[in-house]
């Protein structure tokens, strides 16, 4: 019996990964021009091929974090707590919402079931800018115009179909088996939900809870409409007012959309781990 060496030889292995750090490379040059802006002493550093700061500094990092207004209190904090309570209560308000009811799709059938989901695919088609003034005059109507609720209710408006959408298809690849073992050994239909079907569709609930929160703190054109007082700005708003018309800190933007990324780049890497995690629990033991 001959034995086939499916190893790649040598010459590929080597091509293979020069196409790969060369893909690297290429998406993480632009970062590390914002890197070398962020930690260069001036706004404007020399050009050159590779960037590294230019006689290194924090006075950029300093002077975004150290902003304060004219009372004398510190805005960075209130602005950074801002941009954490509007995503995280955005994310937890879709997942609560859209659990039940993607459970509810997946599982019976209604009148009117395929119309209701083709609604909330449409309601994806559409910008959320072409419905900022409609929701700016209901916002002002219940006095939720530069507040952080006001700006959760609308986010949740599309993260709730979006988080609808994507759990119902986790769903439906649970096997229905699971549950009616569970209610045969005399769980409840909710039991069931609780302690089969959610357990295994931790992977979908990690992934939608980190994009409502991706989408709520990077959103920029609706806070910036909804929102007046600098106090109650999020972050992406914050980081719009170093480019101006005539004038641009772009050392102050590169350093505060470094900070920007940090919290992003940590509830990855957090939920990155419970996404293994949930992948490899829950089998069935034959």
């Amino acid at each position: 019996m001959s034995y086939v060496d499916d190893r790649p030889s040598a010459a590929k292995s080597i091509a293979s990964h020069a196409i790969l750090i060369a893909a690297v490379v290429f998406a993480l040059y632009p970062i590390l021009w914002v890197i070398s802006l962020a930690f260069s002493a001036g706004d404007a550093p020399e050009p050159s091929l590779v960037p590294l700061p230019q006689d290194p500094s924090l006075e950029h990092v300093e002077a975004v974090v150290g902003r304060t207004d004219d009372q004398g209190r510190w805005l960075f904090v209130r602005q950074l707590f801002n941009s954490l309570g509007v995503a995280v209560t955005t994310s937890l308000a879709a997942v609560a919402i859209a659990t039940p009811a993607a459970y509810a799709m997946s599982r019976f059938r209604f009148v009117g079931q395929k119309t209701t989901m083709g609604a909330l695919l449409a309601t994806q088609m559409f910008p959320g800018v072409a419905a900022a003034i409609p929701l700016y005059l209901l916002l002002d109507a219940i006095g939720l115009i530069d507040t952080r609720s006001g700006l959760v209710l609308v986010y949740a408006t599309s993260a709730v179909p979006f988080a609808i959408f994507q759990l119902r298809s986790a769903f439906d690849a649970i096997p229905k088996d699971l549950e009616e073992a569970a209610m045969v050994d005399g769980a409840t239909r909710f039991g069931a939900f609780v302690r089969v079907v959610l357990p295994a569709a931790r992977p979908a609930l990690a992934v939608t809870f980190l994009f409502a929160f991706m989408t709520a703190w990077n959103e920029f054109i609706l806070a910036a409409t909804f929102l007046n007082r600098e106090e109650n700005f999020t972050l992406p708003v914050v980081l719009q007012r170093y480019v101006g018309e005539y004038s641009a800190q772009w050392g102050d933007f590169a350093a505060g959309a470094i900070l920007v990324s940090v919290p992003v780049m940590a509830l990855f890497y957090w939920l990155q781990r419970h996404l293994v995690g949930g992948l490899t629990s829950g089998g069935v033991k034959g």
